[in-house]
């Protein structure tokens, strides 16, 4: 009886101890991750849900609705050797606008405009829609400075390129055409032939 009493209480320990170990809490969900093929070749992004989700949801729309698709990279600007940014996105054609968004400045999402990032070009805050910047080189000037006066909250960033630098500087070296313009606008910034996304598709991992 007694050797049955101790054989109990042995199997009694672990299920005691297993009681009072506190549960490990879930890993957070990784961003999500998005393949940019383009003509130039391809790039993969990561796109911060967590950080600025109103920016990054923005980005994401047009990447499930397929609206990205067939667009093209219509400006680089580069001041200096590896250093500068390019654009791409809907050019505001209006079959493919989502309504604009909220904006996420830079002192509140923490993210700065570093080499790769995406951030999202506007006239007014809350006016940015479906056009798209990568930035080469850190950029502190598109960054929010609550120290200038006027309109100084930035750019919004949301994300950055994680494969495919060579492609992102393939597209900023592109030649541009000293004439050409975009509705009278970004002489001198327009390239002879643009880079082209063939699609643009979450992807995981």
């Amino acid at each position: 009886m007694l050797r049955r009493l101790v054989v109990l209480a042995l199997c009694l320990v672990p299920l005691a101890a297993s009681a009072q170990t506190a549960p490990v809490p879930a890993s957070p969900p990784a961003n999500p991750k998005v393949a940019i093929e383009t003509s130039a070749g391809p790039m993969v992004v990561e796109v911060y849900l967590d950080k600025a989700p109103i920016s990054a949801r923005n980005f994401l729309r047009y990447v499930d609705a397929k609206r990205l698709d067939g667009v093209v990279f219509y400006r680089t600007v580069r001041p200096a050797e590896k250093f500068g940014f390019v654009q791409f996105g809907i050019q505001n054609a209006p079959a493919k606008m989502f309504p604009p968004i909220k904006h996420e400045p830079t002192t509140e999402t923490g993210i700065k405009h570093l080499d790769g990032t995406l951030s999202l070009p506007r006239l007014a805050p809350g006016t940015a829609r479906g056009e798209f910047t990568i930035m080469v080189g850190d950029q502190p000037s598109f960054d929010a400075d609550p120290s200038k006066p006027g309109d100084n909250l930035g750019y919004a960033a949301f994300g950055r390129v994680i494969e495919g630098k060579d492609v992102l500087l393939k597209i900023l070296d592109a030649p541009t055409s000293p004439t050409k313009t975009l509705s009278g606008s970004f002489k001198g910034e327009v390239p002879e032939v643009p880079v082209k996304i063939v699609s643009a598709r979450r992807i995981a991992g």
